[in-house]
């Protein structure tokens, strides 16, 4: 590599001593170390005299590359050699005034570039949605201004607590995971939550690439701080292999850990976004559920029936309740009710399969018993494996024969309004579905008078709504609202009851609620 050349007065100096070439020729020299020889690469146009005499001016100046040179100056008259002294002065503010300005354009340059990294990285953060698109070309953008031969970015990952390289630049090195308890030097980083500069030699280099390992890396923690709360660690950004020569400074450390900063509310804002969008995802699926459940009940007006009114509230979105009626000949009406043992999602399905199978079983007899053993049979197995059964009442209404033949599994609350008698509970036959087993359902038969008597169902959601800290149980409550709005018909009584349901004074948790009123 050759030697730097002479070194050149700044323009503006040059500019002074022309601008006094007349009366103070001058040459700018170079003193060389070895022979002591002064070299003179830039001088006036009015030569100097061979022998220096006394009037001559010699000053030491510095050099921004740190060499010195030397400006001798013979004025042209002895009585201005003062003036000449003053020059020399003046030349050397000169000097000062431009390396300062040359080492302030050097810091703004280099400003400049890690100012206009970070206004790229934030570009890029608030352009791409997609994680590990981002970090490969911030991490580009990195290793280049940085000098890094390798950059890693690596996120924690709560679900299976370990830390995941998302992505990774540069030569090949250390792939994961990694747990967060380890002796890895970013397993370490991530813990104590601080910054590492790493002059290699160290076993626990983020690097596998054997010839990595002795060279500096430079390790920091990305964290996010909320405005609210205690900031939290999500995962650790890793430089190493420094191109050139020498090791990671305090400055690199100093806009890496700005780099993650960004980086930490970009992760925050990635998984606050999956988390809305899964939301978003599960929303309308459970929309779209429910929609799908409330098409599977019977629309009561389908029944061409004008004493007849049934409803189905579910605690959430979906649930574990339903109903169901199917016209039989000779004016004969089947009615069911069902109600899972939970709610939500689970009794939503085991909702579903009760509802088809008894849809389909009941349309091949006409015996209640018969319909609630194949249901049985239906869902023992899903039963016992969700730990879940399933009340359910099943009656066929014959207004001919005067007669309602019900088989009842379990369900507690189902009743006959009768004119001047007090209402008669329809017991149950069974213990519910999923616990009976398959030895049993049996049935029962009570009288009916056509057009006046009111089948009356409900189920446990209702009548826990309407429980109060007074005299009344909810089923009695729900019972005595009944007796009020039975004259009226049976949609006046569903009406009535969930209007009362609504209402927020009940610190019982909600529950599924149902009710079935008709007159036939």
């Amino acid at each position: 590599m050759s030697e730097p050349g002479p070194p050149r007065l700044p323009r503006p100096a040059r500019a002074m001593l022309d601008e006094f070439a007349g009366s103070f020729p001058w040459r700018l020299g170079v003193r060389d170390p070895v022979s002591g020889r002064r070299v003179y690469p830039e001088e006036t146009g009015t030569d100097l005299p061979a022998t220096e005499r006394d009037t001559v001016l010699t000053r030491r100046l510095s050099t921004r590359d740190g060499r010195s040179l030397e400006l001798v100056i013979r004025p042209a008259d002895a009585v201005l050699a003062p003036a000449a002294d003053l020059l020399c002065s003046q030349l050397v503010r000169v000097l000062d005034a431009e390396q300062e300005i040359s080492f302030l354009s050097g810091e703004l340059s280099a400003r400049y570039e890690e100012i206009n990294l970070l206004y790229s990285i934030s570009e890029i953060l608030g352009s791409i949605l997609e994680l590990g698109e981002a970090a490969r070309i911030i991490l580009n953008e990195v290793c280049d201004v940085l000098g890094a031969r390798r950059g890693s970015l690596w996120v924690y990952d709560a679900g299976d607590g370990l830390l995941h390289q998302v992505a990774a630049e540069g030569i090949a090195g250390l792939e994961g995971p990694l747990d967060p308890a380890g002796e890895m030097l970013t397993a370490r980083v991530f813990r104590e939550r601080k910054a590492i500069i790493s002059t290699g030699g160290d076993s626990r280099h983020p690097a596998t690439a054997p010839n990595l390992r002795s060279e500096s890396a430079l390790l920091v923690p990305i964290q996010y701080a909320p405005q609210a709360g205690q900031a939290r660690t999500v995962g650790v950004v890793n430089l190493f292999g420094r191109r050139g020569s020498g090791t990671f400074s305090a400055g690199d450390r100093k806009l890496l850990t700005a780099i993650a900063s960004q980086i930490g509310a970009a992760l925050e804002n990635h998984r606050l976004f999956r988390e809305s969008r899964a939301r978003d995802r599960m929303a309308h699926e459970m929309e779209l559920a429910h929609n799908l459940q409330m098409r599977l009940l019977q629309p009561v007006d389908q029944l061409g029936l004008s004493q007849v009114a049934a409803r189905v509230q579910p605690a959430e979105q979906v649930g574990g309740d339903f109903y169901h009626f199917i016209k039989l000949s000779g004016g004969r009406l089947g009615v069911m009710i069902g109600d899972v043992s939970s709610h939500g999602f689970p009794a939503a399905l085991i909702m579903a399969l009760a509802l088809s199978a008894a849809s389909i079983f009941a349309g091949e007899t006409e015996s209640p018993a018969e319909v609630l053993r194949h249901v049985d049979d239906a869902l023992r197995d899903e039963l016992e494996t969700t730990e879940m059964y399933l009340t359910l009442f099943c009656g066929v209404l014959d207004p001919a024969a005067g007669e309602l033949v019900y088989s009842n599994a379990g369900h507690p609350h189902a009743f006959v309004f009768r004119s001047g008698e007090n209402e008669r509970r329809l017991a149950a036959t069974d213990p519910p579905v999923g616990i009976a087993g398959p030895g049993s359902y049996s049935e029962a038969s009570v009288p009916w008078v056509a057009g006046e008597d009111l089948l009356f169902l409900f189920t446990d959601g209702l009548s826990d709504s309407l429980a109060t800290s007074g005299s009344l149980s909810g089923e009695e409550a729900v019972l005595a609202e009944a007796r009020e709005q039975v004259g009226r018909g049976p949609g006046a009584i569903v009406e009535s009851l969930f209007r009362l349901a609504a209402e927020p004074t009940r610190a019982i948790p909600a529950d599924d609620r149902t009710a079935i009123a008709l007159r036939l």
